[in-house]
């Protein structure tokens, strides 16, 4: 599998009133692909993907408004919402002239990427989708903690600090139940965790967090989005997960007769454990519903 480096160039892009940081690789006039990141990832996460991509696709990878390298206004000056962070990734792919595109995504890019869909649909090519949540059956015994949170937010913070932003909670994200601890950079929750800790940040992550109670509302709607558009997707999802229950990948293709589901030997990153078989898997797809459109 032929891999390009030599495309890649890191921008900063003004959008929506923010200035992101923004990975972008290959061709401007190849096929477009946004790639959306997770929590409390950045761009970084698909550093062992994004240059297998380049070499037939053109890629863009943003750091989301208040994670990594991408401005992080304090929430009283930047509305830290789903709905307000899928306008700027939309702001985004306009300030670079992208009219039409493929979106891969990871968890937060879940409840960004439904929300494009829904307001763009004909925009949107293909959906190339890693361990996200829209149906109740993905949410296990972890999300007790955050539902309180979301209850009570004043009584729960501290435990909503334990679970979802600690060291620890950092850790598990990514090592998940697997068995194949080695196979695990743990340069992935220490560069995560050091991001969790800059000044401001632990404000600006519960702020979006307590929105994500939002995400969970409009998985009806998600829902009902994907039955009547059937939007051709991929699907790749970790079997390790601590963060959501396999059962909440089966739930996509139940309705989308569309969705191609791959559930692999993985954590909540199916990159960190298996890069080869997920880039194998996403570059599949894409030839064979994309190059021939």
């Amino acid at each position: 599998m032929f891999a390009s480096y030599d495309t890649i160039r890191f921008r900063r892009v003004a959008a929506g009133g923010v200035d992101l940081h923004v990975q972008e690789a290959g061709d401007p006039a190849a096929r477009h692909l946004l790639l959306l990141h997770g929590f409390p990832s950045t761009s970084r996460m698909w550093d062992r993907l994004i240059p297998v991509l380049a070499a037939k696709y053109h890629v863009i990878a943003p750091d989301y408004p208040g994670f990594g390298l991408s401005a992080a206004p304090p929430p009283g000056e930047f509305s830290y919402t789903f709905d307000n962070i899928a306008e700027v990734m939309a702001a985004l792919v306009r300030a670079l002239g992208v009219r039409r595109y493929s979106i891969v995504m990871q968890d937060y890019g879940g409840p960004v990427c439904w929300r494009m869909a829904i307001a763009n649909p004909s925009a949107i090519e293909l959906i190339l989708a890693e361990n996200n949540a829209a149906y109740d059956e993905a949410l296990g015994p972890i999300w007790d903690a955050r539902r309180a949170f979301w209850r009570e937010p004043g009584a729960n913070r501290d435990a909503l600090q334990k679970n979802l932003l600690s060291f620890e909670a950092a850790r598990l994200r990514h090592v998940g139940h697997s068995p194949n601890v080695a196979r695990y950079d743990p340069n992935s929750w220490n560069d995560e965790f050091a991001m969790l800790s800059r000044s401001g940040m632990g404000e600006i992550q519960t702020a979006l967090f307590y929105d994500y109670r939002n995400n969970v509302a409009s998985y009806p709607k998600w829902q009902a989005f994907i039955r009547e558009t059937r939007p051709r997707m991929q699907l790749v999802w970790g079997r390790y997960d601590s963060t959501f229950a396999p059962a909440g990948a089966t739930a996509f293709a139940r309705d989308n007769p569309n969705c191609e589901t791959h559930i692999i030997d993985a954590s909540h990153f199916p990159l960190d454990e298996n890069p080869d078989e997920v880039a194998a898997l996403h570059l599949g797809f894409l030839e064979r519903w994309l190059d021939d459109r």
